[in-house]
C-alpha cells in the first residue's frame, strides 16, 4: 500500500488557523476527506495518517470522527495536553479507539527551546508506551539539541520527526541541522518523514535539486527502514501540487531497491503507526 504519512483536515476558522498567514492565503478554506479522496485517486495513494493542526481535544475527536466515516484514513495523530496532571485518564479514554495511533504537540511554536525537556512534558511522554502510542516531533532546527536529549530518555518509545525538522532550505542553511539530524538518526527508535520540504524552500522558486542534499542526509542518517513519505496536504498547496510533492520523493528513491521504495512509500508508515 502507498500511504501518505502526514496530512491535515480542517473547517477553516480565521482565529483558530491564524498561523495561515497572507502568504498562505490559498489554503484559507475548508479541506475535508472528499477533497483529498479525489487527489488520492489521481495520485494512486491508498490511505493516510491524519495529523492534528489545532491543539484541542475537540480536534482529536474531529479527526477520529472523520476516520470512522472514511476507510482511507488509516490512523489519527491527535493532540492532548501531555503536561496535564490528568493525562492518564485522557490516554485511557482514547486507548479504546483503534484509529488513534499517536500524539503531537506544536513544539515549534513554543518559546522555550527546551520545551520537550520540561518535567511535566516528560512525565506525559513516559505514559505513551503503555498504550503503544507514537509521538510526532514537530520542531525547528534550533530545537534539535533538545530533541536529541529527549529521544535518548525514552529508548522504547516510537518517535517520528515531522517535515525533516523544517531546515531553512530557502536560506540554504544546512550544516547545523545536518550535524544534529545525524546524531538523532543514531537512535533506532526515531523515524523521519520526508514531508513539508517545499514549504521550507521559496514557495515560487524551489527546485527538486535544492532539496536533494537534505533528503540524502535523512536517508543516510535514518536508513530506508526509518523514513516515510508524507505530503503535508493541504499546507503543501501553497508551494506546489500533490503530484509534485509525491514525485520529489519517488524520483529521489528511484535508484533504491523495490523493497526499500515500498517501505518508504507505505510499509514504514504501516509498521510505525500500526495501521
Amino acid at each position: 500500500m502507498t500511504i501518505d504519512s502526514h496530512q491535515h483536515f480542517w473547517h477553516y476558522e480565521p482565529v483558530k488557523h491564524s498561523w495561515i498567514d497572507d502568504n498562505m492565503a490559498t489554503i484559507r478554506k475548508d479541506f475535508l476527506p472528499n477533497d483529498l479522496k479525489k487527489v488520492y485517486e489521481e495520485n494512486s495513494i491508498d490511505g493516510c495518517v491524519a495529523v492534528q493542526a489545532d491543539q484541542t481535544l475537540e480536534e482529536t475527536d474531529f479527526l477520529l470522527d472523520l476516520a470512522k466515516q472514511n476507510n482511507f484514513i488509516k490512523g489519527v495523530v491527535g493532540w492532548a495536553d501531555l503536561r496535564s496532571e490528568t493525562i492518564d485518564s485522557v490516554l485511557e479514554k482514547y486507548s479504546n479507539d483503534k484509529n488513534l495511533k499517536g500524539w503531537r504537540h506544536v513544539v515549534q511554536g513554543e518559546a522555550d527551546h527546551n520545551f520537550l525537556l520540561r518535567p511535566d512534558f516528560l512525565r506525559g511522554i513516559s505514559k505513551l508506551e503503555k498504550y503503544d502510542h507514537t509521538y510526532d516531533i514537530l520542531v525547528f532546527p534550533h530545537q534539535l539539541g533538545s530533541v536529541l536529549e529527549f529521544v535518548k530518555k525514552f529508548p522504547n518509545q516510537r518517535f517520528v520527526i515531522d517535515h525533516i525538522a523544517k531546515p531553512y532550505i530557502k536560506d540554504g542553511f544546512y550544516d547545523g541541522w545536518a550535524a544534529l539530524m545525524k546524531e538523532i538518526g543514531k537512535q533506532e527508535n526515531v523515524y523521519c518523514k520526508l514531508s513539508g520540504m517545499i514549504t521550507e524552500a521559496d514557495y515560487k522558486l524551489w527546485t527538486s535539486e535544492q532539496l536533494q542534499p537534505y533528503m540524502h542526509l535523512v536517508l543516510e542518517s535514518f536508513g530506508s527502514e526509518r523514513i516515510m513519505f508524507g505530503s503535508d496536504w493541504p499546507v503543501c498547496l501553497v508551494a506546489g501540487n500533490y503530484g509534485q510533492v509525491k514525485s520529489i520523493v519517488t524520483h529521489f528513491i528511484a535508484t533504491l531497491s523495490s523493497q526499500d521504495q515500498e517501505m518508504i512509500m507505505g510499509g514504514n508508515a504501516q509498521a510505525f503507526y500500526n495501521l
